[in-house]
């Protein structure tokens, strides 16, 4: 996962004042509920004049970011890789290994969010008052919702006829297309030629980053706001709800690490998984500290090396590549959202429309890799094509601390799997070549 904003230097962590201010807005709001009620004329006017302007400035500055970051991460991401004709054979096979957890693990997420159903804990009539509360806000996007069936005209709308307009429209997928073309083009042209424009996405990236620095400050504000204009309307209802969704996140990443990948590292790689994990248990303690699968990089280097015994010409290329790429518990985390909330929300989602949340949530969680704070708004911007109201992103900013603590831990398990798979597959490292777990 990306790097957490605020997370260092004097003073309360960010993350710490986010949490809180969900805390105290989730308070105040079931007690207003509970005491004064909803209808009250004061409450309804902190709630219109105080609450909704604080939280839709919040919202509308992660909206604004949504479609730069998206194109910005994902061309670079793609360019990063080199001249597509010559990443080789180890090169593809990492990046096959990649692509083939995540979309295991995105839906993993969508199997298991439909199996416990957190929305559930909410009645029908709170959802039926949350649509209607929040009407205005997803009015203009329900109808494109409804309409995003997966088939042949969805395959042939990935592909923009103007991606200005794709933009405009916050057409997430084919922003997303002219950013994979649009990267894979400049590998393709001379080193020089391509590397203004590089330098040019780079610096849009820069300055996206820095303004999602600006609405992360807020961010404690926003969430009191808009958690406690939700509490306050809805009550007690609504976080029992909550505490169902951080627990069915958690339950699928230990799933994925302990069936998953557990099941590739015994068959496919050949060694046992406690072995494995207690080998790289450095790095996965580091990786739950910092929440950074960039920061966790040189231990993680250090223990394939010392621990595992992959040869560095493979790591020192697998390991780099996957801290960008290798999102498997943040394809996890976005896929189980944007369901939970829609359903908080009463937009029920096919079974077409949730394929589609997993292969936006495998896209975008890899084009929110190593960008601090990205996955937020990238986040936001799935969930507006389904017509679920800004709103709901104040839920997971509030519970979002330990669940990027812990996707970030499955992140870099898969990145170290890839290495050693890699490895094994070049003929490079052999599994008796590490010891047994004592």
């Amino acid at each position: 996962m990306s790097e957490s904003i605020g997370s260092s230097g004097p003073g309360m962590k960010l993350h710490t004042k986010i949490l809180l201010g969900l805390a105290l807005g989730a308070a105040a709001g079931v007690l207003t509920n509970l005491t004064v009620g909803p209808e009250h004329p004061a409450i309804a006017a902190i709630n219109d004049y105080v609450a909704y302007p604080v939280g839709q400035i919040f919202l509308r500055m992660l909206f604004m970011v949504v479609m730069p970051l998206v194109f910005a991460s994902i061309a670079l991401g793609v360019a990063g890789l080199g001249d597509i004709r010559k990443v080789g054979r180890v090169g593809g096979k990492a990046v096959g290994y990649f692509m083939v957890t995540t979309v295991m693990a995105a839906t993993l997420g969508l199997i298991v969010v439909n199996t416990i159903r957190p929305w559930e804990r909410v009645s029908p009539e709170t959802r039926e008052e949350l649509m209607a509360r929040f009407s205005k806000d997803a009015s203009g996007r329900v109808e494109a919702a409804a309409t995003s069936e997966f088939g042949v005209q969805t395959l042939v709308n990935i592909v923009p006829r103007n991606p200005i307009q794709a933009a405009a429209n916050t057409d997430m997928l084919g922003v997303i297309f002219f950013g994979l073309v649009f990267g894979a083009a400049l590998t393709l042209i001379a080193p020089e030629r391509a590397k203004p424009m590089v330098d040019v996405l780079e610096a849009l990236n820069d300055v996206v980053v820095q303004i999602i620095h600006f609405a992360m400050i807020l961010a404690p504000f926003g969430v009191f706001a808009l958690i406690f204009g939700v509490a306050s309307r809805f009550g007690f209802d609504l976080l029992v709800a909550i505490a169902a969704f951080v627990i069915t996140v958690l339950l699928a990443l230990l799933l994925h690490v302990g069936v998953t990948l557990s099941f590739i590292i015994r068959f496919l790689i050949g060694l046992s998984p406690l072995t494995f994990l207690s080998r790289i248990k450095a790095a996965l303690i580091t990786a739950f500290s910092t929440s950074s699968s960039s920061a966790t990089l040189p231990t993680a280097l250090d223990v394939v090396e010392s621990q595992l015994g992959v040869p560095r010409r493979i790591a020192g290329f697998v390991l780099p590549i996957g801290s960008t790429m290798c999102m498997n518990g943040t394809a996890i985390f976005e896929g189980i959202t944007v369901i939970f909330v829609a359903e908080i929300f009463n937009v029920d989602l096919s079974l077409s429309q949730m394929v589609i949340v997993m292969i936006m949530s495998v896209i975008t969680a890899i084009g929110a890799a190593g960008v601090p704070g990205g996955s937020i708004p990238l986040l936001v911007g799935i969930m507006t094509m389904f017509g679920v109201p800004g709103e709901g992103i104040a839920i997971v900013l509030g519970v979002d601390r330990i669940l990027d603590m812990s996707r970030t831990t499955v992140n870099v398990c898969g990145d170290i799997s890839a290495a050693t798979w890699v490895a094994k597959s070049e003929g490079a490292w052999v599994p008796a070549d590490v010891p047994e777990a004592g």
